[in-house]
């Protein structure tokens, strides 16, 4: 890199990934420019632009001679699964990626780079089987939105772009994501296995995600799908035993599928397959490539984000 400021522009960069990534990048001596529905809850020494994600506008401005985008767009997924809110899952991840695609091609001098997340849920819910980059897309509404996301994404990139798509895994940090959430069920006393308890849980500790990333600006070797999780995923006994350990609850009452059913959308309002499957994913891709995690370790994760 040359001795030029290297600019990244981060569209929904509002939220618990992107707020974390910008803090990351300004201590690399980035500059960082957020494009999101709402300004930004904290402040920081980045700039921010706000769009609707439907039309192209006066952020587009901050595209021209930037050198990455990363887009981290798209509805959360931590809702109760109506129509309604699957439609607005989907619409929300794959318009406003083409509309970054019709933003591109009307700049003069665009990115060299174009950072993509999409979702490890894209392989499904296998009960068992051990998902790498070449494993076949699953069934339902995840892989029908991954499988989406990723053709609007190739449908919209620059061809003389380089290209990196993050399938992402569950994220752990402390003020974001679901973490916060099932820590407080455990210290309710209500940590225990969910139904059988080994449906997989592949998870990556939110520094080890914003090294990823910046893996991927640094290195322009990296191109290509990703599948960005820790390499030790565990089963969903393990993951809340070692959080009740970090914790400290001895006690974890299980919870049943049938009340997990009734529970997550009357209490929780969410949708109770987030946690009565699961997948086992590997990054098998990033080992391959030699690239070193700091918290491969459920236990050492969760140790670092809780103390």
């Amino acid at each position: 890199m040359s001795n030029q400021i290297h600019k990244v522009v981060i569209f929904g960069g509002s939220g618990f990934l992107g707020l974390n990534l910008a803090s990351k990048l300004l201590g690399e001596n980035y500059q960082v420019h957020i494009i999101s529905r709402t300004e930004p809850k904290i402040k920081g020494e980045w700039s921010s632009s706000q769009w609707d994600a439907q039309s192209l506008g006066s952020w587009v401005q901050q595209l021209e001679g930037a050198d990455t985008i990363i887009n981290l767009v798209g509805r959360s997924v931590d809702c109760i699964k109506t129509p309604a809110n699957c439609d607005a899952i989907l619409r929300s991840r794959v318009e406003s990626t083409e509309l970054i695609g019709k933003a591109l091609r009307i700049l003069k001098a665009p990115p060299k780079l174009w950072i993509q997340m999409s979702t490890a849920h894209i392989y499904g819910d296998p009960e068992k089987i051990v998902c790498t980059e070449n494993s076949p897309m699953g069934y339902g509404l995840a892989p029908t939105v991954g499988q989406a996301w990723e053709k609007a994404y190739a449908d919209s990139v620059l061809p003389q772009m380089r290209q990196v798509i993050l399938r992402t895994s569950f994220v752990l940090g402390s003020s974001g994501g679901a973490l916060p959430r099932l820590s407080k069920l455990v210290k309710w006393g209500l940590g225990g296995k969910v139904s059988h308890g080994q449906q997989g849980i592949s998870w990556l500790h939110e520094e080890d995600m914003n090294r990823i990333l910046l893996s991927a600006i640094k290195n322009e070797s990296m191109k290509g799908i990703y599948i960005a999780t820790a390499p030790e995923p565990v089963s969903n006994a393990k993951f809340m035993k070692s959080l009740r350990k970090t914790l400290v609850m001895p006690i974890g009452l299980p919870a049943p599928a049938c009340v997990v059913k009734l529970a997550a959308p009357l209490i929780m309002k969410t949708d109770p397959e987030l946690a009565l499957y699961g997948r086992y994913c590997i990054p098998q891709r990033l080992i391959d490539e030699n690239f070193e995690f700091k918290f491969p370790d459920l236990d050492l994760a969760l140790k670092d984000i809780y103390t």
